[in-house]
């Protein structure tokens, strides 16, 4: 039969299967001729070449080689046909050679251009099958598995078609490096057993071995279930082009993490700044604190220096006075002495020198009397100042307007303790003829009058104050707490006057630690139960890490920087995190330190400090206002 006119038309890759079949059973009927006698065969396909008188081993491995060569799809679905025939149908007659046979194995060694069908993946053909039930079944992709379980084969699809189980094989191993290193050994196994591609190609008769390789460009651009499962579940790659992605894929990924810490720079270099802002505007309240307790300090000493200047005035007059009872005493002497010089006169001088004796005697008792009631007056009068010293000291701490109005209550009491004294001197001091005397002591009364009703208006003025202070404490607690509760949504912590949780913890730090300690997915989920568990332990009324110190003479309460709690956190998430509990801790201990839970507070957050009520009503204006003008 002459086949020129065939070797004029060209057929596709895809075309080689079918054409391989039309040839093989034309060298089945008998249509083409192979063998010569009894050992000598020639190629029906090569009739033009010189060489005609093969053995059955030359024969088939010049078909074998001619059909996987890089020849024309024709010839290559020719020599494939022949090689087919002749291990199929010509292994009784030369299973003599065979035996004598011999393949040398050489291990493949993919090269860098070599395309391979990437995810990697294997072939497994001549799977054994037999016919059931009108179909052909084969063994399961899990039993093969299991068999290949050395390579950690992925999974194993078995190819089947409307005959049933084809006898063929795709396995699918991982997609990395070490996938591919499975491959290679997958393939150097069977290579070793001489059951690989090579081996299936040049194969003289079927066998029940099962022959496997790795899917190259060839097997993938191949027809039949093997090129179709390969070209719908993979692409042809190299080692090359998978290096490259693979460094494209590095060099993303470290361009992405360049990119985030560089917002991680960004972001820290701004709390950085709000530190600064913070510290300073620390330092200036801390400014405004010293000049207040200056000022304090200083109209303190000009109290206590009018006090001074006050009590020297009131011993001055008591000297004063002492000095006069004695003139007066000295006096009386020498009138009883020129008495005495008299009593050699008559009766009647005598009787009248006895009666100025009595008077002068009861005179001399008053003035005894009255030097007794003065000195208990100034005794009254020093402790009454020792008694307005203390009260002054335990008044430090008042509005300065009640000191001011407590000094003049004690001034005061003063003068009225004064005034009394001399009362008391008047009237021991003047009898009943005394005109001038009862007219001072009169003068004296009223004046003391004047002044206990002064004082007595004082601690009414002074009660009330009180009363009306504490009223306007209560009612600006009541108003502060009803801006609370009425104004969450309007007064969040995105604004410049809000509402502040005191002694929350703000979980935001500890986000930024637990990314810095953990993985991405674990990150959130620490942070949320480190920030949950410290904000419990800060609930805790036996935990209290607080140590007292004197500052300017007064104590204060400050962090134990040494406790055992805060020295393990910051070990464990850092300072920034330990600095956020001491702060949640301090802001606990000034406004709920007996309840130790959370409680809102009106704050100034651009200020960082208490709202007054001024500023929250002026901030609510202002938003309503705004709303308004935009409705």
């Amino acid at each position: 039969m002459n086949y020129s006119s065939e070797e004029e038309s060209e057929i596709s890759e895809s075309e080689i299967d079918d054409y391989e079949e039309k040839f093989y059973l034309h060298l089945k009927d008998g249509k083409l001729k192979v063998k010569n006698a009894d050992s000598i065969y020639k190629c029906p396909f090569c009739a033009g070449k010189k060489k005609q008188d093969y053995n059955y081993k030359d024969l088939l491995q010049h078909a074998s080689g001619v059909g996987t060569s890089n020849r024309k799809a024709k010839v290559k679905a020719k020599h494939r046909a022949l090689a087919r025939y002749l291990k199929n149908d010509l292994t009784e007659a030369s299973s003599s050679s065979m035996q004598l046979m011999i393949v040398q194995h050489h291990p493949f060694k993919p090269k860098d251009e070599d395309q391979f069908v990437w995810p990697w993946m294997g072939i497994l053909v001549n799977v054994p099958t037999e016919y059931k039930n009108g179909r052909y079944v084969g063994e399961s992709g899990n039993r093969l598995k299991e068999q290949l379980s050395r390579f950690n084969l992925l999974k194993v699809h078995a190819l089947w078609n409307y005959r049933g189980h084809t006898g063929n094989a795709i396995v699918d191993f991982n997609k990395d490096w070490t996938g591919f290193k499975d491959a290679m050994a997958f393939e150097n196994y069977f290579d070793a057993q001489h059951l690989g591609k090579k081996d299936w190609n040049e194969r003289r008769h079927q066998g029940t071995e099962i022959y496997g390789w790795v899917a190259r460009a060839v097997d993938y651009n191949s027809t039949g279930p093997i090129g179709d499962h390969l070209r719908k579940n993979g692409d042809l790659k190299t080692v090359d082009d998978l290096a490259t992605e693979e460094t494209r894929k590095t060099d993303k990924l470290v361009a992405n993490l360049a990119s985030q810490i560089e917002v991680k720079n960004k972001n820290l270099q701004e709390l950085e700044c709000k530190y600064n802002e913070t510290t300073r505007s620390l330092d200036r309240m801390m400014e405004d604190r010293d000049k207040l307790l200056r000022a304090y300090n200083e109209e303190i000493q000009k109290m206590q220096h009018i006090s001074r200047d006050h009590s020297r005035r009131i011993f001055e007059e008591n000297e004063k006075l002492r000095a006069e009872l004695d003139s007066k005493r000295k006096e009386l002497d020498l009138r009883r002495k020129q008495l005495d010089k008299l009593a050699v006169q008559n009766e009647i001088d005598r009787r009248k020198l006895d009666v100025e004796k009595q008077k002068n005697a009861m005179k001399d008792s008053s003035l005894q009397l009255a030097s007794m009631e003065q000195k208990k007056a100034d005794e009254n009068v020093l402790s009454l100042v020792e008694e307005q010293k203390r009260e002054k000291e335990a008044a430090v701490k008042k509005i300065l307007q009640l000191e001011k109005q407590l000094d003049a209550k004690q001034k005061l009491e003063l003068e009225i303790q004064q005034l009394r004294g001399q009362l008391q001197v008047m009237k021991h001091m003047g009898g009943d003829e005394d005109s001038e005397v009862k007219k001072k002591m009169e003068e004296m009364s009223e004046q003391l009058q004047e002044k206990v009703e002064e004082m007595e208006d004082l601690e009414a003025l002074n009660q009330t104050l009180v009363v009306k202070e504490r009223k306007s404490n209560d009612e600006l607690q009541e108003a502060r707490k009803e801006l609370i509760s009425g104004l969450k949504e309007l007064l969040s912590g995105r604004t410049s006057i809000g509402i502040k949780r005191m002694g929350e913890l703000d979980e935001k730090p500890f986000q930024i630690a637990c990314k810095l300690r953990f993985s991405k997915d674990d990150a959130d989920v620490n942070a949320a139960t480190f920030c949950s568990k410290w904000q419990d332990e800060l609930r805790k009324p036996e935990w209290h890490p607080f140590k007292v110190i004197t500052i300017d003479g007064k104590p204060q309460e400050v962090i134990q920087e040494d406790d055992e709690k805060l020295q393990a956190l910051k070990e464990q998430l850092g300072d920034e995190v330990c600095e956020v509990v001491t702060a949640a801790l301090l802001e606990m201990n000034e406004y709920n330190p007996s309840g130790r839970y959370v409680i809102p507070e009106l704050w100034n957050f651009k200020e960082g400090r208490k709202a007054t009520l001024k500023e929250v009503i002026q901030y609510i204006m202002k938003q309503w206002k705004t709303h308004k003008r935009k409705r």
